[in-house]
């Protein structure tokens, strides 16, 4: 023991000052939801993918007028209500860091963000295959697409803050302010063809337009898409804390 303590010099080994850090960094964070618990959910999550895709590419009826085009739907009618529920999760945690001053409310808004961000692309992007084939146009000024847009603009504009202000108090309260003033558009976006002439389809049609198969297929498929996205927020919620940590650590050592 005394050879290896001269050896050493005093310093402790690579791998026991990277535990030590490791323990710092948990220290400074608190406890992270059960690693099983996450493993689990990726796990259903994955499983009932697969059954998703199976139901729509091969169980869901082919629509007499779109025909396999209208497959795009079970994909784009999800994804479109997971984008709504990730910016009410915004909107809530932000209100509540406001009220409450807690920072876990903060990485519970940043990690929505930038999961409903990635899904509000997907919105776009599956909605305009769907129109390319249908209307015939990539795209049309339509009031639905263009509050869906517009929708987009807010939250990537969110995500620009938070990248520039980075982890200051003052930038998480004008983050949750932009968070509660860019929900607005949400409602918008929702009741747009109701308000408006929209080329888009109503919510009526799929509350009352569909064959009891296709609601099926619908239905599991706004379920796989709402575990998808608890996955996603929980991984992303986790990493706000591993970066929050790390950069309290960071802090402590310079200091």
């Amino acid at each position: 023991m005394q050879v290896a303590r001269e050896t050493t010099g005093g310093v402790a080994p690579p791998a026991a000052a990277s535990q030590t850090g490791a323990r710092r960094v948990r220290t400074l964070i608190g406890a992270t939801p059960g690693e099983r618990a996450v493993t689990a959910l990726g796990l259903v999550t994955g499983v009932c993918m697969l059954v998703t895709i199976w139901a729509i590419l091969v169980a869901a009826p082919v629509d007499v007028v779109q025909g396999m085009p209208f497959r795009i739907f079970y994909f784009h009618v999800p994804v479109a209500w997971v984008t709504f529920l990730a910016f009410f999760i915004v909107f809530v945690a932000s209100v509540a860091y406001l009220w409450r001053r807690d920072e876990r409310w903060d990485w519970m808004a940043r990690a929505a963000a930038e999961v409903g961000t990635i899904f509000t692309t997907v919105t776009l992007i599956t909605g305009s295959l769907w129109g390319r084939t249908i209307w015939g146009t990539w795209w049309t000024w339509d009031p639905r697409l263009t509050t869906t847009l517009i929708l987009w603009f807010i939250y990537v504009g969110y995500l620009m803050l938070r990248s520039y202000t980075g982890r200051t108090a003052s930038g998480a309260r004008t983050a949750a302010v932009l968070g509660i003033v860019g929900f607005v558009d949400v409602p918008i976006d929702y009741l747009s063809v109701t308000w408006w002439r929209s080329l888009h389809p109503p919510t009526t049609y799929v509350q009352s337009g569909l064959p009891a198969s296709a609601a099926g297929t619908l239905m599991f498929s706004l379920f796989t898409f709402t575990l998808l996205f608890s996955l996603l927020l929980v991984l992303a919620y986790q990493l706000q804390r591993v970066q929050t940590g790390a950069e309290k650590l960071r802090g402590q050592a310079e200091g």
